[in-house]
């Protein structure tokens, strides 16, 4: 614990800006542009393209000082979400001597195209994945919506923190 207070202080009197944000938005950077996330995938949820772009927006408003504009700006995302699927992961067997699922899998994949028009090298474009594993208690359709939003809290965060936080 000594070594990491010495270390610290050595920074502090070279002068060296320590940051544990880890995020790292030019000083120049003022807006961003988040287009509407189309949704192409096989299976569609209507309400999964509005809440999944203004959970990146909010994200986005929360964690930075950028200002979100639908005109030009500094930088944009694009894309589209290309894959919704519920499907059983681990199976048991009931006292009928059939199969059920013992856990289910939600999983969520999105298409991402990030333009930084002030310095293109940090541009990109590529899918984000995640899942949530859940067992169903009662019907689906009141799980869901609380599932959706875990799985997009966890993209939203990823293609953050591919944007922003260059490690």
């Amino acid at each position: 614990m000594k070594n990491l207070y010495i270390v610290i202080a050595f920074f502090v009197i070279s002068g060296c800006k320590i940051s544990f944000k880890g995020e790292s938005i030019p000083p120049n950077m003022k807006t961003v542009n988040v287009t509407v996330f189309e949704n192409n995938a096989p299976l569609v949820v209507a309400s999964l393209s509005s809440q999944f772009t203004e959970e990146l927006k909010t994200r986005i408003r929360n964690q930075t000082r950028l200002s979100i504009t639908p005109n030009d700006a500094e930088a944009t995302f694009s894309g589209n979400i290309i894959g919704y699927d519920i499907r059983p992961v681990a199976i048991q067997d009931n006292n009928n001597r059939q199969s059920l699922a013992g856990a289910n899998r939600l999983t969520i994949r999105i298409n991402v195209k990030y333009v930084n028009n002030l310095n293109p090298k940090q541009s990109f474009e590529e899918s984000f994945e995640r899942f949530k594993d859940f067992k169903l208690a009662g019907s689906l359709q009141t799980q869901e919506p609380a599932l959706i939003k875990d799985v997009t809290a966890q993209l939203t965060e990823d293609i953050f923190n591919r944007a922003f936080a260059q490690w």
